[in-house]
């Protein structure tokens, strides 16, 4: 690869080779666009996210345009494996950071102004699921955040990110 190429994840990357409890590191890509794909859609709905947040939060509108900015930039940056790490823990902190909105969201009686009321009672259940989902969520992106393990016979340290990163 030459300087000024972008390098996405694939099969014979390092930390996919051989390990097949980190399979999911191909899933990179896959977490990159999600994130992505909610983040324009802060920019298309935001007084609906606004009305997530909690009350005691201040501006919920520019809260809503700085998550979607972040997921939007973080996004790609975890499907690029010389950004991966950065943009994953970025991601982890983001979504400890919108827990309360979400927090706030199932314990309310917001969710009964953003749906139909035939479909309120799918939406309670499913904003109390998405709270432990969170967990898996934050665990995803953290498996990204941590250093791949060198493959190497009686070396089990974590190799520096020039091994797996670039």
């Amino acid at each position: 690869m030459t300087d000024g190429e972008i390098e996405f994840d694939d099969e014979t990357d390092s930390a996919d080779s051989g390990d097949p409890g980190d399979s999911g590191r191909s899933l990179a890509p896959l977490m990159g666009a999600t994130y992505v794909a909610a983040g324009i859609a802060h920019f298309l709905a935001p007084k609906r996210f606004a009305a997530a947040i909690p009350p005691s939060f201040p501006k919920p509108v520019a809260l809503v345009y700085l998550s979607g900015v972040a997921e939007v930039v973080l996004g790609p940056g975890v499907a690029l494996r010389r950004t991966r790490r950065p943009s994953a823990w970025g991601i982890a902190a983001l979504l400890v950071a919108v827990f309360p909105a979400n927090v706030h969201l199932a314990r309310s009686d917001t969710l009964n102004d953003l749906v139909p009321e035939r479909f309120a009672g799918v939406a309670r259940l499913a904003a109390w699921v998405r709270l432990p989902f969170q967990a898996v969520l934050i665990g995803w992106a953290l498996r990204y955040a941590r250093p791949a393990e060198s493959t190497s016979a009686g070396d089990s340290a974590p190799t520096g990110s020039a091994s797996s990163d670039t």
